[in-house]
């Protein structure tokens, strides 16, 4: 299994456009510590042809255009042959808008999300004008068995329903049903080697837990060092937990937990531009890293 991390930051990206952070600050100014980010997505492919796109960043054209693995080699040819949507925030959604050209596509959410994305933020209805109907939905369970991809013969896919929260469009926002984010596993049949990616992640529930122990490769959010880090910063009224996402540090952060697991490799995503392990300088970049948990960035390239 071949993943490829086309974005690695949160939404706004690093440096966000009307973020003036530590973080943003430092990039614009040419400090070497500080990389550009993206917003969030990635890519698998077993093939190295044939490729799954999990989210469709806004920053999605720039991202293919940065990633030469999925340009195309015919007149037109789109290498992208499904996307997966963890959910249906608009940092993992609203690229699919630039990859019109290439509709209809194959696409894997759950029923919640296909309905947000039908009425709240009716991106599929948009599309149903381009190249034979824009979408073609593909239902996944949360919780249930396995799924298939065809152009993936060789994995299997398994879907967990994870606690987070709703978009802040919708009408579920701080009600979020069963189905509204999800992590998935995504296991080798030849090797039983597992992926678990889980970009958004608000509880961590006996059942995620169990899963991140026995994942080989574990690529999961890293939004926020601390639960009061947009408070703190003036940024927001919110902690990072009313928004859907457990912070890195503290007595209940994901550290500890990742602290306990002793097989998967640990690698973070979809990270805040404010979040201060951004900058390679920082005391905690060195306390993160001191723990064995890596950051992805965008071109990372991980096989398993």
């Amino acid at each position: 299994m071949r993943i490829e991390v086309l974005g690695s930051s949160a939404g706004g990206g690093l440096p966000q456009f009307n973020c003036n952070c530590s973080n943003c600050k430092a990039y614009r100014e040419g400090k070497s510590t500080v990389k550009r980010r993206t917003q969030s997505s990635i890519t698998l492919s077993e093939d190295g042809i044939n490729w799954i796109l999990f989210n469709a960043s806004p920053d999605i054209l720039e991202q293919i255009n940065n990633s030469s693995f999925l340009h195309p080699q015919k007149l037109r040819e789109n290498t992208i042959k499904a996307i997966v949507f963890m959910d249906a925030q608009i940092d993992h959604t609203t690229g699919l808008l630039g990859l019109r050209e290439g509709c209809p596509h194959e696409v894997y959410c759950t029923k919640e999300v296909n309905e947000e994305l039908n009425t709240s933020f009716p991106l599929f209805k948009m599309l149903e004008s381009w190249n034979g109907g824009g979408v073609k939905y593909n239902e996944i369970l949360p919780n249930a068995s396995k799924f298939l991809i065809p152009v993936m013969p060789n994995h299997e896919f398994y879907a967990h329903a994870l606690i987070s929260n709703a978009p802040p469009y919708s009408e579920y926002r701080d009600k979020p049903r069963v189905g509204d984010n999800i992590g998935i596993t995504i296991v080798n049949t030849k090797t039983n080697k597992r992926l678990f990616y889980l970009p958004g992640l608000g509880v961590l529930q006996d059942h995620i837990i169990k899963e991140m122990e026995i994942a080989d490769v574990l690529l999961l959010e890293g939004t926020l060092w601390t639960n009061d880090e947009m408070i703190k910063g003036k940024f927001s009224k919110k902690l990072g937990t009313d928004m859907g996402h457990v912070p890195l540090n503290g007595e209940n952060g994901l550290i500890k937990v990742l602290n306990k697991l002793k097989k998967p490799r640990k690698i973070l995503i979809h990270i805040n531009n404010t979040n201060p392990i951004l900058d390679e300088s920082t005391k905690e970049y060195e306390e993160l890293i001191s723990h064995g948990i890596e950051i992805s960035y965008d071109g990372m390239r991980i096989d398993i």
